[in-house]
């Protein structure tokens, strides 16, 4: 074959420092093209001889002392004539152009659309060089060789067997792709689970020193050691199966392998569907703690069983990212370098219907097996409460199948719980969301049979208003156990000169606690509790508390005061002796401590709160007589 040399052929002048520069995001990302252009190799040599046993595969092998990567397959190979089209042209993919000339079932296995891939090989090759043979009869092996990936040179190749071997001789600057373990690493995450066999091997030079030769005998060579060639992808796509051929076993294990966990996930969502979408893929459902606000999940998105990324929003709501999974989507509008999408549209109704397709599993659970849906939902409720905040539509797929836990531990829907309650509390919740510190009004509410809820997450803040506006129940709210006592305020019959006592006792016991605290802005209540062992509550209104709530959440200082209520119970028998004990430090004493007794019902005192809560108690307890 005479040698023939020429330009690559170029629509734009500056378009190789753009491949190079701009167009990848990762410099790995060469891997994945190299091996995907053999896969598709492989998959056009399938299509043309569909009867043929041959094993198919990829073989990655890395040269470290050539300082080369290399890129193998046994695929269709190319005719010169083929390289000039597919090669020489940037931009001009040949995957396409196959797919007219042989139309059928398997045509959507080829993975190249754009005719780039081939030059992401230059981000990090000082010399690429094409080794090809193609499977036509009497066809000539042909070698392709560029320094720069403008300027090529063509000449006759050496390889024997049908296929092609790229050799990348890696600049200076790419040295870190002679780490075995990094070659293995980008393999695995980009290729681990592709269509074809994709194996590596790593070269190791001879490091066994051969003994010296006894007299007239001649001197072993050192032994070589022989490359390992492991199967980057020999477990299969199990999203790729029919759901019902999949054993739990195999979703257990392909959910700890994918992501290198240990625990188990809660359940599943797998995803099988031709229409509307060409769509598969599985969505674990992990154990969720109460700081889920920090935790990101992670779901793998792949198109035609080549990794592309990691929880790419534009195709998972955020909500969703709380989850593990995959998604695997052939028809993805990506971009040329397989790393952003494109066309708004269809990404817009792939991820809604992915959304409804998880909403989907939760009603499913939630009817057909009511029990096990309460067990997961200790862990998944934060997931659900967020993805309803966020998706209105979401919400109104599963808003039947919210549960709220009480502290006796039951789990009951909205309208469970209004059905049972609403003769005590008519359309208002009463939740708590701290049950140890606030378990003097718990206890008030379920010693009269009022369940409490809890509500006890960083989402929930958000969540309570929400629900009150969208639930679709007139006059729902929602109510902390100590935004108000009036559920457990006894309503005594008193005559004019009892209620003007009555008021006379509440000014005395109002000038007496802003006196003690220091807190002019205090209101004090007087009123008769349902329980008289409990000698005073503090709360606090409902609104205010969540809007001082939500600012300090978002870093905001509204430079409010925050207004409590000291409802003093006086069927108590400590309040009626302090109301009837004389003024002075012991009054002073005594007041100051129930408030703090109070206040810790409600939130921390702080560092200095308590060092006075401390010092005030010893003075108590040292007035104490034998």
């Amino acid at each position: 074959m005479a040698t023939t040399r020429g330009n690559i052929s170029i629509h734009a002048q500056n378009i190789m420092p753009i491949i190079k520069r701009w167009l990848y995001s990762d410099k790995d990302i060469f891997i994945r093209e190299m091996v995907s252009n053999g896969c598709d190799a492989i998959v056009k040599q399938k299509m043309v001889k569909p009867d043929s046993d041959q094993e198919y595969r990829v073989l990655v092998t890395l040269d470290t002392a050539a300082g080369e990567l290399r890129f193998d397959d046994n695929g269709i190979g190319m005719t010169d004539e083929e390289i000039k089209k597919y090669i020489n042209q940037v931009a001009f993919s040949g995957a396409e152009e196959f797919l007219k000339n042989y139309e059928g079932d398997n045509k959507g296995g080829i993975i190249g659309h754009f005719g780039l891939g081939f030059y992401s090989a230059f981000m990090v090759a000082e010399k690429v060089t094409i080794q090809t043979l193609s499977e036509q009869e009497s066809a000539t092996p042909v070698c392709w060789e560029s320094e720069d990936g403008m300027k090529y040179r063509i000449s006759e190749g050496n390889r024997t067997a049908r296929g092609t071997t790229i050799t990348l001789k890696l600049a200076e600057d790419a040295k870190e792709f002679l780490d075995e373990y990094k070659v293995r690493e980008i393999l695995t995450r980009y290729c681990g689970f592709m269509a074809q066999p994709v194996f590596f091997e790593a070269l190791k030079p001879a490091t066994e020193v051969a003994a010296p030769a006894a007299e007239g005998e001649a001197a072993e060579k050192p032994a070589e050691t022989k490359p390992e060639r492991v199967h980057i992808n020999e477990k299969p796509a199990l999203w790729l199966k029919q759901p019902k051929d999949c054993t739990e076993e195999e979703y257990r294990d392909f959910y700890k392998r994918v992501f290198h966990v240990y625990d188990e996930p809660l359940f599943y969502v797998h995803l099988n569907v031709d229409y509307p979408f060409n769509l598969k893929g599985i969505l674990y459902f992990p154990k969720l703690t109460n700081d889920f606000g920090t935790r990101e999940g992670e779901i793998k998105l792949f198109s035609g069983q080549v990794f592309v990324a990691n929880n790419i929003k534009e195709v998972i709501p955020d909500f969703l990212m709380l989850l593990k999974g995959v998604i695997d989507c052939p028809d993805l509008p990506l971009n040329v370098s397989r790393s952003f999408l494109q066309n708004d549209g269809y990404v817009k109704k792939l991820s809604a219907y992915i959304t409804r397709k998880v909403a989907d599993r939760l009603v499913g659970l939630f009817g057909a097996e009511r029990a096990q849906y309460e067990k997961y939902w200790d862990d998944i409720h934060p997931f659900v409460k967020y993805g309803c905040v966020r998706d209105a539509k979401f919400f109104d797929q599963v808003k039947d199948t919210i549960l709220y836990k009480t502290t006796a531990g039951e789990h009951k829907t909205l309208s469970e719980y209004l059905a049972k309650n609403e003769g005590k509390l008519g359309k208002k919740v009463v939740y708590t969301n701290d049950p140890t510190r606030q378990a003097a009004s718990v206890a008030m509410y379920t010693q009269q049979g009022t369940d409490v809820v809890v509500l006890d997450t960083l989402i929930d803040l958000n969540f309570v208003s929400f629900i009150e506006y969208s639930a679709g129940v007139e006059g729902l709210t929602f109510a902390r156990v100590d935004a108000d006592a009036a559920s457990f305020t006894k309503e005594e019959e008193a005559d004019e000169e009892a209620k003007k006592a009555l008021e006379i006792s509440r000014d005395a016991l109002l000038a007496l606690f802003k006196k003690a605290t220091g807190n002019e802005s205090l209101e004090v209540k007087f009123q008769t509790l349902t329980d008289e062992n409990t000698p005073a509550l503090l709360v606090q209104d409902e609104q205010g508390r969540r809007f001082s709530e939500m600012g300090k959440i978002y870093g905001q200082d509204f430079k409010m005061p925050e207004r409590y209520t000291l409802v003093l119970n006086r069927g108590n028998g400590v309040v009626q002796s302090l109301l009837a004990a004389a003024d002075g430090e012991t009054r002073d004493l005594i007041a100051a401590q129930l408030y703090d007794l109070a206040r810790m019902s409600t939130r921390p005192l702080e560092k200095e709160e308590i060092t006075a809560f401390l010092k005030r108690s010893h003075q108590l307890l040292g007035m104490i007589k034998p």
